[in-house]
């Protein structure tokens, strides 16, 4: 696969000089000062002026003075927006003169053309956002499933050791921590489409080849393998909000995921609820269904069926969903362009896309890497959210992997109808997030008004304040009751409020930070994201030994004291002090 079209560089440095802007995305015109002086013995290649508005990135149609210092002089450089409707076969490109060589600056061709993926047909637009649902709903699923059939498969291997058991679970979710620093950078390059179904193959073929495990080594390295492919959907699909911002100094759109690329902000509400609900649903539907699989067959049918949905969704995406990247689909253009300038013979031009400057493999794959870790080593609103979403997640996994022990072994129910108790865990999730869903904005706009119409980040955390209170509730109603050998809907209202509790707190977490770090969301999100996928995966492990020792009631306490420590003060700390910490910080608004 072919990388990106680097542009020749060039150094500038920003001083004032008038310039006028069209911003042809809004019809409204803005004055703008901007100059370029250069030092050097050489001028530039390709020199471009952008300029942003706060909300859609770069405005087009920029005339601008320029002066340079060095052996060779630059009068004047020209930025021109040719018209859809000329013969050229160049349609949109900005063209530079510098010195005698021209560089073509390529982008859409105005605001209404077909090509820009915002542009699409509602049809072509839902069928792209419900493919990409499929893909995180069924990811998901394969991260679960295993463990209503985990009794089958210590049978088949003999396994005897209650961290092994757990880690044939959780396993998959370590490989969420690891495919994402990789996934990531590769779906900026190549594409996310291209990207994503390249490694839903690789899912397809590691998940196929668990069923077919020999031992018990085969089925944990398969199901790593596996769970590096799975993971591609968290590298390219959208988080919960979408703000309309954009970096100028990486090409990531924050939270820019297929949705964000098709859907304009007044679109987004119904697309965005769909594409978030899944993953959701994912985890708990996954054992539901596989557990009456495991049930009526045997556990190796439990990856075999998730197997042959996956080659459904596959073949429907490879139809129909298409890319929608902007960087690459530009680059796309411009490589089509530098083809019929080869074709005709004419004069050699360098050809560049907006984005170009910032899309070399290694800038992107440093970003990517060491972004995250100077955010988490610097900034205490990311450590200190950061470890208690990493505590949610973990605690959701550790419940995932937990509900068998309880149904089949203290209440003695059979495998099918234990795995029927998902759907109390789904039913807290799903509720208290579409619930959420439809009260934070209003929740926002009540808060900014009382403040004189200027909003915080802070405004989106009251939520996490009864999510805080319910998670440790549930805990404690979970272990005791279940602990007693109450009736089985005891335990499963304690899942519902720990369900609750989790996605009301985890939305409000991954809010506040996408507010907070506005350009540098994207890396403050991989952040959190990394440390929690590795609480996800340990927190299973030690469940088997903590409840053997203390039993249902004393170790779901432990676990609900603390959630309380982590998480009640949380909203607290930051609704009094959040706007004192985010001024002292290097990269917070």
């Amino acid at each position: 696969m072919k990388g990106p079209y680097t542009c020749p560089s060039h150094m500038s440095t920003t001083n004032n000089t008038p310039a006028s802007v069209l911003d042809w995305r809004q019809g409204t015109l803005h004055s703008v000062s901007s100059a370029l002086t250069l030092q050097g013995d050489h001028a530039p290649s390709s020199v471009h002026q952008s300029v942003t508005d706060g909300r859609h990135g770069i405005l087009h149609s920029v005339s601008s003075t320029l002066t340079l210092q060095g052996d060779r002089a630059l009068n004047s450089v020209h930025q021109i927006l040719e018209q859809c409707h000329s013969q050229k076969p160049h349609d949109s490109e900005l063209l530079a003169a510098t010195n005698g060589r021209d560089i073509l600056i390529v982008d859409w061709d105005g605001p209404n053309d077909p090509q820009n993926p915002k542009n699409w047909s509602y049809k072509r637009k839902w069928a792209a956002t419900l493919i990409i649902s499929a893909f995180s709903f069924i990811s998901p699923v394969s991260s679960s499933m295993v463990a209503p059939a985990i009794n089958q498969v210590a049978s088949a291997f003999g396994i005897n050791n209650d961290v092994v058991l757990a880690l044939t679970t959780s396993i998959f979710v370590l490989a969420f921590a690891m495919g994402p620093l990789f996934l990531g950078p590769l779906s900026e390059i190549y594409g996310r489409s291209r990207v994503l179904q390249l490694s839903n193959l690789w899912y397809l073929a590691w998940n196929i080849g668990c069923g077919f495990a020999q031992s018990e080594s085969q089925l944990l390295a398969f199901r790593f393998l596996a769970g590096i492919g799975g993971s591609a959907v968290l590298s390219v699909k959208l988080t919960f909000v979408e703000l309309k911002v954009f970096d100028m100094n990486s090409p990531l759109r924050i939270g820019g995921g297929f949705v964000g690329d098709c859907w304009v902000p007044e679109e987004r509400g119904q697309p965005i609820a769909i594409v978030a609900l899944a993953p959701l649903l994912g985890p708990v539907v996954g054992p539901i269904t596989n557990a009456w699989i495991a049930e009526l067959s045997t556990w190796r049918w439990v990856f075999w069926s998730t197997s042959i949905v996956d080659v459904v969704i596959h073949i429907v995406g490879f139809f129909i969903l298409q890319e929608t990247y902007e960087p690459v689909l530009l680059e796309r253009k411009a490589e089509r362009i530098r083809r019929s300038m080869d074709a005709e013979n004419t004069p050699q031009r360098a050809v560049c896309t907006v984005f170009s400057q910032d899309r070399s493999w290694q800038t992107i794959m440093a970003k990517s890497l060491s972004r995250p870790v100077a955010l988490f080593a610097h900034e205490p609103i990311v450590q200190l959210l950061g470890i208690y979403m990493a505590y949610l997640y973990g605690l959701l996994y550790l419940f995932l992997t937990t509900i068998p022990s309880i149904f089949q072994g203290v209440y003695q129910q059979s495998t099918g109808i234990a795995g029927l108790h998902y759907i109390a865990l789904g039913i807290g999730l799903v509720g208290a997030c579409q619930l959420n869903a439809k009260t934070t904005n209003m929740v926002y706009i009540y808060l900014k008004s009382r403040n004189g119409g200027v909003g915080k980040p802070e405004f989106r955390l009251p939520a996490m304040v009864p999510g805080s209170l319910l998670l440790p509730i549930g805990c404690l109603i979970v272990g005791w009751t279940s602990g007693a050998h109450t009736h089985w809907i005891a335990p499963d209202i304690g899942m519902v409020l720990v369900g609750a509790g989790t996605i009301l707190s985890f939305q409000c977490i991954q809010t506040y930070l996408l507010e907070c770090f506005q350009l540098h969301a994207a890396s403050a999100i991989a952040a959190v994201a990394f440390l929690r996928s590795l609480a996800g995966f340990g927190f299973p492990l030690f469940a088997p030994a903590m409840y053997d020792a203390l039993g249902f009631g004393k170790g779901d306490t432990i676990l609900a004291v603390a959630a309380i420590v982590l998480g009640c003060p949380a909203p607290w700390i930051f609704w009094y002090y959040g706007e004192r910490i985010r001024n002292s910080s290097r990269h917070a608004l």
